[in-house]
C-alpha cells in the first residue's frame, strides 16, 4: 500500500455495546474494499479482526485490533474494540488514537449501556462520533425505534444522515440525506444502485435536508448569512459545514445497514469517509519536551513522536508494538528513542496491519497507524522519538482494577509459572495487578471484571501450558488485645554443659502506634541491658503470629518490668524464648479481639440506582459518608469491612445493569463484630490443621 498524507487518512474507532455488530462491520468493509475474498463469522471463529485464541473459543472480541485498506482516495484504518465492560482498558486505547468514533447501535435493542459508555468515552477525549443502526437483516429489526432511542440519549445533535427503505418490512434499499438520493440495494453484494425516491418518504428527507443545512449554518457566519438569504450550499460549503459541526460535536450522523448481511456498509463507509475529521483535520496533540508543552500537527517533517497504544504478545514472533505517527515519519531500519525508558530502540521492519496479518511498508507517516515487532524495552504508553528533539506524548489514563481474586494452579509448586506468565501478559493487557502476598501466602490477580480476570486464567493454559483455578482471596485480618495483663515467661532447660536461662515479667497493654512499641523499666539489673535488645527480638517474631487465629497482632505495648538471669546459662537465644513464652501466656488474658479491614468506596451510578446501592451497601454492613451529584448521576461515597465486597464488581455490574463503578482503597481496621470474629476464627483454625496434615 502506498503512504497516504495526513488529510487522506480516516483513523475510525468501533464501539458499541456487546454484540451490536463492530466486528462484523469491520469485516464487511475489507471485504468490500478487497482486502479480504470472503466475509467471516465471529460465531466460525474466522473473522479478521478477532484472531486471538480466547476470542476464538469465547466468539466475542477482548482485544483491541486494526486493520488497514485503501478507500478510493483515501486510507481507512479501522480499530475494533471490545463490548464487554470488563475490557474497557481496550476501547480506551483505541479511542486515544482515533480521529474520529463510529458508535454501532443494534436495530432490535437500540441505545444500550455500552452505547452510553462509548459516548461518553469519545465526548470525554473530545473524539467526533457518528452512530449506524446495524443488524437491519435480523427479524424485529426497527429503524425508527433505535433512533427515537439515540435522539432521547443523545439530543438533537442526533441527525439521520441516511434512511432505510423498506419492503414487507425488510431493508431494500437506502436513502442518503447529504445528496437526497435513494439507492436500491443488491440483497447479495450488497452494492447500491440510484433509485426513484419512495413518495412516502420524500417530505421526511426534505425536512432532514432542512436540519441539515441549519446545521451547516451554525458552522460559519458566511454560511449563516447564505442560508437566511435562500441561497443552497454548494457540494463544498456543505461537506465543509458537515465536518465543522461534527468536529465541535453539535452534529451526531446516524446510518443504517447491516454488516453480517453487508447491506449498505460501501455506501456508509463513503459517507463516513466524507463528512468525518481525517488525521490532519483533528487538533493538535500536547506534548511534553523539556518541561514545555509542544503542539503537534500530523505533520510528516515535523519532529518525530509516535505513541504505542497497544501491546501484543505473538507466540511466533514476540512483542508486536502498534503506534500512531502524531509527528512526523517513523522509517523502517532507524534507531529511535524512548523517553519513558531512558533508552534507545532498533526498529527493524515496519508493517501497516489487518488483524493478526502484517504488510511490510518502508514507512509510516504522520496521521497514520503502524506496528513494529520486537522493541526491547517499550510498552503500552510509551512514546517513540528522536534524541535530537525529545518528546513524549500524553498517556491512556487506564481505570483501576477493582475486583480481587486469588489464583491457584492445579499442579502445586507452579506459582512461579503462574507470576511469570501473568507478568508477560501484562504487556498486552495494563489494566490487571497481580501480586504475591506473603501475608495470605496467595497470588492475587485483580481486574476490572469476573470475565477480565477469567480470560487471563485461560491464556495461561493456552499460552504458558499453565493450568489454574480462580478464589475469593482471603482477608488479611489482625488482631490486638483491649486490657492490660502482666505476666511472667520463664525458660530453663538442663543439658550436658552449659544450660538456659531466661526469666522475664512483661506488662502488655492496648497501644497506640500499629505495631510493637517497646519499652523496659528494670530496676536493681534483675535483667542486664545486653539482654534486653533479645526481648524485644523474641516479641517481634511473636506478634507476626496472634493467638485467635494466627493473623499479625497490631496496637501493642509491651514493658519488661522485671526478671532474672543466670551467670553462665543466661543468653540471648534463652531471653527471646522467654519472651515469646510471656507472649503466648499473656494475650489469652488480655481480651485478644479480631480486627477487619475497612475500606472506602466511591460508586459512581446513574440516579435511578440510588436506592438500591444503599440498600444493599447496608446488607454489606457499609456506612454512607455522603452523596454527592457528578456529571453522570450520584457518586455515594461509604466504608465498608473489605471482606464483603469481594465480589462487589459483578454485583454492582447486576445492580446497574453496567452503568456503575467504583473505587475502592483500603481504610483501616474496626473490632470485628463477635458473629464475624467467630466464624473467621474457625475457619483459619480449620486451615492451620489442614496445614499442620
Amino acid at each position: 500500500m502506498k503512504n497516504f498524507p495526513a488529510d487522506k487518512i480516516n483513523n475510525l474507532v468501533l464501539m458499541g455495546h456487546g454484540g451490536s455488530g463492530k466486528t462484523a462491520f469491520a469485516e464487511a468493509v475489507l471485504y468490500s474494499a478487497k482486502v479480504i475474498d470472503r466475509m467471516g463469522r465471529a460465531a466460525d471463529g474466522n473473522t479478521v479482526m478477532d484472531f486471538d485464541p480466547e476470542e476464538i473459543r469465547r466468539q466475542v472480541s477482548l482485544n483491541t485490533s486494526t486493520a488497514s485498506c485503501a478507500w478510493n482516495d483515501n486510507k481507512l484504518n479501522l480499530i475494533d474494540t471490545p463490548g464487554d465492560f470488563d475490557f474497557v482498558g481496550e476501547v480506551m486505547q483505541g479511542v486515544q488514537v482515533a480521529d474520529a468514533g463510529l458508535i454501532l447501535v443494534s436495530a432490535k435493542d437500540g441505545a444500550a449501556v455500552g452505547t452510553d459508555k462509548a459516548v461518553k468515552l469519545c465526548r470525554r477525549k473530545q473524539v467526533p462520533f457518528a452512530f449506524m443502526i446495524s443488524r437491519m437483516d435480523e427479524a424485529n429489526a426497527n429503524f425508527d425505534k433505535a433512533l427515537a432511542s439515540l435522539k432521547e440519549s443523545y439530543g438533537q445533535a442526533v441527525v439521520p444522515f441516511a434512511l432505510p427503505i423498506l419492503q414487507d418490512g425488510q431493508m431494500t434499499g437506502v436513502i442518503s440525506v447529504m445528496n437526497g438520493q435513494a439507492y436500491s440495494l443488491d440483497r447479495k453484494t450488497g452494492t447500491a444502485s440510484p433509485a426513484d425516491m419512495p413518495a412516502e418518504l420524500a417530505d421526511e428527507v426534505e425536512s432532514l435536508r432542512e436540519a441539515l443545512n441549519e446545521a451547516v449554518a451554525e458552522t460559519d457566519e458566511e454560511l449563516m448569512e447564505k442560508y437566511f438569504s435562500g441561497e443552497p450550499f454548494s457540494d463544498e460549503e456543505l461537506d465543509q459545514g458537515i465536518r465543522a459541526a461534527i468536529l465541535s460535536g453539535s452534529l451526531n450522523p446516524v446510518f443504517v445497514g447491516s454488516s453480517t448481511a453487508n447491506w449498505a456498509i460501501a455506501f456508509t463507509v463513503d459517507q463516513l469517509i466524507r463528512c468525518l475529521p481525517t488525521a490532519a483535520e483533528t487538533k493538535a496533540v500536547e506534548a511534553q519536551s523539556s518541561g514545555e508543552t509542544v503542539a503537534l500537527q500530523a505533520d510528516p517533517n515535523g519532529p518525530l513522536a509516535a505513541f504505542v497504544f497497544k501491546t501484543i504478545a505473538d507466540p511466533f514472533v514476540g512483542r508486536i508494538s502498534l503506534f500512531k505517527v502524531c509527528s512526523g515519519t517513523l522509517k523502517a531500519n532507524s534507531t529511535v528513542y524512548n523517553p519513558l525508558k531512558e533508552k534507545d530502540e532498533r526498529v527493524g521492519s515496519v508493517f501497516s496491519m489487518v488483524g493478526k496479518k502484517q504488510n511490510q511498508v518502508d514507512q509510516v507517516s504522520a496521521g497514520d497507524i503502524g506496528a513494529v515487532t520486537k522493541l526491547m524495552v517499550t510498552a503500552t504508553n510509551d512514546t517513540l522519538c528522536d534524541r535530537s528533539k525529545v518528546l513524549t506524548l500524553p498517556q491512556i489514563e487506564f481505570p483501576v482494577p477493582c475486583l480481587t481474586m486469588a489464583i491457584v494452579p492445579k499442579v502445586k509448586g507452579e506459582e512461579d509459572k503462574i507470576m511469570a506468565g501473568l507478568h508477560k501478559l501484562k504487556d498486552e493487557d495494563p489494566v490487571f495487578g497481580v501480586v504475591n502476598d506473603p501475608e495470605t501466602r496467595q497470588l492475587v490477580v485483580s481486574g476490572l471484571g469476573e470475565q477480565q480476570i477469567d480470560v487471563l486464567r485461560s491464556k495461561l493454559k493456552i499460552k504458558f501450558n499453565v493450568e489454574a483455578t480462580l478464589e475469593e482471596p482471603r482477608v488479611p485480618y489482625r488482631e490486638t488485645i483491649r486490657k492490660k495483663v502482666k505476666v511472667q515467661g520463664r525458660h530453663k532447660k538442663q543439658t550436658g554443659g552449659h544450660g538456659q536461662y531466661g526469666d522475664v515479667w512483661i506488662e502488655f497493654e492496648p497501644g497506640e502506634e500499629e505495631g510493637l512499641v517497646f519499652e523496659e523499666k528494670i530496676f536493681g539489673g534483675s535483667v542486664p541491658k545486653s539482654f534486653h535488645p533479645a526481648v524485644e527480638k523474641g516479641l517481634q517474631e511473636a506478634i507476626g503470629r496472634g493467638i485467635l487465629a494466627g493473623y499479625p497482632v497490631v496496637n501493642l505495648k509491651a514493658t519488661l518490668v522485671d526478671g532474672s538471669y543466670h551467670d553462665v546459662d543466661s543468653s540471648e537465644m534463652a531471653f527471646k524464648i522467654a519472651a515469646r513464652l510471656a507472649y503466648k501466656a499473656g494475650l489469652p488474658q488480655a481480651s485478644p479481639v479480631l480486627l477487619e479491614p475497612i475500606s472506602t468506596v466511591e460508586i459512581h451510578i446513574p440516579d435511578d440506582f440510588l436506592g438500591d446501592i444503599m440498600g444493599d451497601l447496608n446488607k454489606r454492613r457499609g456506612r454512607i459518608m455522603g452523596i454527592n451529584p457528578d456529571d453522570d448521576g450520584q457518586v455515594v461515597q461509604a466504608e465498608a469491612p473489605t471482606s464483603e465486597m469481594a465480589k462487589y464488581a459483578t454485583d454492582l455490574k447486576s445492580m446497574t445493569q453496567g452503568r456503575g463503578w467504583y473505587t475502592i482503597n483500603f481504610a483501616r481496621y474496626e473490632q470485628a463484630p463477635q458473629v464475624v470474629a467467630d466464624k473467621v476464627i474457625a475457619d483459619a483454625r480449620a486451615r492451620m490443621e489442614e496445614d499442620e496434615e
